[in-house]
């Protein structure tokens, strides 16, 4: 793939995840290093979407840690139980979060960051490996739009986790 993102000139979220998921599979297609394609995936939704922040936690020793990431610096380790990245992992479900000042033990690592959605990542075997976390530093910026495209994008990530990658 070029390193050049080819996106439809909308505001229309689910056009804009229309076309750049399979942009995304192009990149990641034949590359091994999870390290790589993470960080990939991460500049890709930040420069298709403009969003605040965008990375990934990974699963390593017993809590989420901080993974490539794009835009402000960030925390660096969050336990399974707190915040909205916590609740993705131990739900096992995206959570969409219209105003994270709303949401019970919502870690503030930027006070820009107004609303967020989180995704789980599973491996191979069905654990959740890591989370895909998005902020944006407007108020309910996030729509179903948002959560299918950022499950699409997860879904490319599994068959690139190998089981049990603590």
């Amino acid at each position: 793939m070029a390193e050049t993102l080819i996106l439809p000139q909308t505001k229309d979220r689910q056009a804009i995840y229309d076309s750049l998921v399979p942009q995304i599979a192009a990149l990641v297609d034949g590359e091994p290093d999870l390290v790589a394609n993470l960080a990939n995936i991460a500049a890709a939704l930040k420069e298709a979407f403009g969003f605040f922040w965008v990375g990934f936690y990974l699963t390593k020793e017993n809590q989420l840690v901080l993974g490539p990431f794009q835009g402000p610096i960030a925390c660096t380790r969050i336990a399974f139980n707190k915040g909205v990245c916590g609740a993705a992992y131990t739900r096992r479900e995206t959570v969409l979060v219209p105003d994270v000042q709303q949401f019970p033990g919502h870690i503030a690592c930027s006070s820009a960051s107004r609303s967020e959605v989180v995704v789980p990542i599973f491996d191979q075997a069905g654990q959740v490996a890591m989370v895909l976390d998005v902020d944006s530093d407007q108020l309910n910026d996030f729509s179903e739009a948002d959560v299918n495209g950022l499950e699409q994008v997860a879904a490319l990530i599994t068959p690139l986790c190998s089981v049990g990658m603590q």
